[in-house]
């Protein structure tokens, strides 16, 4: 009897001990959610570039500072040019997926030793100690000579060597366009730790998270080089024989992007109380898309000017378009684009591209893990910007959004828009819930909340969480604290499920209505009313668990709670017909069942 007491005594102050323990680890977890902080580097590179084989040696010294509360005993690089190999998981991803980017498809499976892409670390230090290290796909696994601490800066030396890719995806040499370089993503790169810890993501396809900081580059190439670059010119080339030495300094980003060509034409237009913004595109392009380049300078000004107004100031003191790549993706102070383009396309492209300064590297979501922060906020916000700056006048410029969201939701392909990136089983369904779905959030948020709402929303948004790293949560609790209303119901059921919002009008009798929820997801309602004496009313619903009312000039009845799936009122005068959602900015997925006449 003793034995077993004394058993059951251990296990109970074990279990106990357990419990301690589980719910102190807990509470450094919520701490770590509630009290923001994130890690800082400042990078000084020397790049040499051999612009007749393509490879370059380069030296980096980066000094890593720990902000975070947590022991660091690893820490780890990207590598992405190493995905531009055959066998890698990028090659092997895009020829398995049902519906492969053609930019891609098997392209990579067929690369020779000289076209493939690499970065290949030599040598690296921690503080004078040489550290071991593995380089997996792309991604370089290094173990510390000594931990770091909370609050340490260490510093990392390292001596790497590089090849760059034929141009397949984003960076890489002689794009189809004949652009020499488009650089990007190309060098050893500190992956990202918060309070979710490591995110050193191989690279497959997707985009990409990185960590704060400074840059100081200095890259030696052919003098006959045009470069555009992140960041500022510091003074004059220095010439060395056939090179020339430029050095770049790029305060508070978290990338570093250059471009550079022989051909290089190199236009500067100054945005009054703005940034200098710098053009290259290349001198061999036909008249008309020279023409166009010419043309859209003026409206990348005007474009810029539209995004400071309506998201927030620009903070950087240069902006550059620079032809290359493989379509158009955004960078630190900069943009790759296609240039043979018609002008409405190039606007297009430069619009989107743009306004990805602030939704991504202003507001430096995770790609990865929240690509439809940044592809649909920015979709959202450059829709606007076109039908102004182009005068395209539509009644919604977000309508094409919703169609390719009401697609994807009726075609079963769908997944919740916190899929991983890389981890959608189809391209498509991946491109519609970014770019579309995301979109959609933000335009249906204003149905939501109010339009004028929405546009403090943003804004708060963009004063609180520029130049960190902001969650989905953070938009909502942005929106909650403009509007006054409870907003969690919104994230959960349209970010993270694939419910869908489906209302209809049941019936009509005289003067009595009844809608009905056929679809799972909640919303508050907006609804016309049309007399039989011609005249109308308009109607809002709020729903229950908002716990409020948007501004509204419509008349204001009584809350819907979602568990009812139907609600019936009663008007002063007899109907003959009724419409839910008037200004189609719901996004109900069977608008046929949104009117119904007496």
């Amino acid at each position: 009897m003793k034995k077993v007491s004394l058993l059951l005594s251990t296990i109970i102050l074990f279990a106990c001990g357990n419990t301690k323990t589980a719910t102190s680890q807990k509470a450094t977890t919520q701490q770590n959610i509630a009290t923001y902080w994130q890690q800082h580097v400042d990078y000084t590179m020397d790049i040499d570039m051999n612009v007749n084989n393509y490879q370059y040696q380069g030296k980096q010294t980066l000094v890593y500072t720990n902000n975070s509360p947590d022991v660091l005993n690893k820490v780890f690089y990207h590598l992405y040019f190493n995905a531009f190999q055959p066998g890698s998981e990028m090659d092997v991803r895009s020829r398995t997926i049902a519906d492969p980017d053609s930019r891609v498809g098997d392209r990579i499976s067929k690369l020779q030793p000289d076209e493939i892409g690499y970065i290949k670390v030599n040598s690296l230090k921690q503080n004078g100690t040489v550290l071991k290290h593995e380089t997996v796909g792309t991604v370089l696994e290094v173990d510390l000579a000594q931990p770091i601490q909370p609050g340490e800066s260490v510093t990392f030396t390292m001596d790497f060597n590089a090849q760059v890719p034929i141009q397949i995806r984003r960076s890489g040499r002689n794009n189809k366009e004949g652009v020499a370089l488009s650089m990007t993503q190309w060098y050893p790169k500190m992956a990202e730790y918060d309070f979710e810890g490591w995110h050193a993501d191989p690279y497959i396809g997707r985009e990409f998270h990185g960590v704060w900081g400074n840059f100081e580059v200095n890259l030696t190439i052919d003098k006959d080089y045009v470069v555009g670059a992140t960041g500022y010119l510091q003074g004059e080339p220095k010439i060395t024989g056939n090179k020339k030495t430029l050095t770049y300094k790029a305060p508070k980003v978290h990338d570093f992007t250059w471009a550079a060509d022989p051909d290089y034409i190199h236009d500067t237009m100054q945005v009054p109380n703005g940034p200098m913004l710098h053009f290259y595109y290349k001198n061999t392009l036909e008249k008309q898309y020279l023409d166009n380049w010419k043309k859209l300078q003026p409206k990348t000004v005007e474009l810029i000017q539209y995004f400071s107004e309506h998201i927030g100031k620009y903070p950087y003191e240069q902006y550059s378009v620079m032809q290359g790549g493989d379509g158009g993706m955004e960078y630190a102070m900069s943009t790759l684009i296609t240039g043979q383009r018609k002008f409405g396309s190039l606007v297009g492209v430069t619009a989107h591209e743009l306004a990805h300064t602030w939704f991504q590297f202003l507001l430096a979501t995770n790609e990865a893990k929240h690509e439809w922060m940044d592809e649909g906020f920015t979709s959202y916000i450059s829709n606007l910007a076109m039908n102004e700056i182009m005068n395209e006048n539509a009644e919604n410029p977000h309508s094409g959004s919703y169609r390719g969201y009401i697609y994807l939701a009726k075609s079963g392909k769908e997944q919740p828009l916190t899929t991983h990136a890389d981890r959608y089983e189809y391209n498509q369904a991946y491109g519609i819930s970014a770019y579309s779905k995301g979109a959609v959030f933000m335009a249906q948020l204003g149905y939501i909340i109010g339009e004028d709402n929405l546009n403090k929303t943003i804004k708060k948004y963009f004063n609180d969480f520029a130049f960190k790293h902001p969650r989905p949560i953070d938009v909502i609790r942005s929106a909650e604290k403009i509007s006054g209303l409870e907003l969690d119901w919104y994230l959960t059921d349209f970010a993270q499920t694939t419910n869908t919002i489906d209302y209809s009008v049941k019936n009509i009798s005289d003067n009595t209505i009844t809608l009905e929820r056929v679809g799972l997801m909640p919303m508050p309602i907006d609804l016309t009313v049309t007399y039989n004496d011609g005249t109308t009313e308009d109607f809002y619903i709020p729903l229950q668990m908002m716990r409020g009312e948007k501004p509204t000039t419509a008349t204001i009845i009584n809350d819907w709670a979602w568990a009812y799936p139907t609600y019936t009122f009663n008007t002063s005068k007899t109907i003959t017909s009724v419409e839910i959602d008037p200004n189609h900015v719901m996004a109900d997925i069977n608008p046929e069942n949104n009117k119904k006449t007496q």
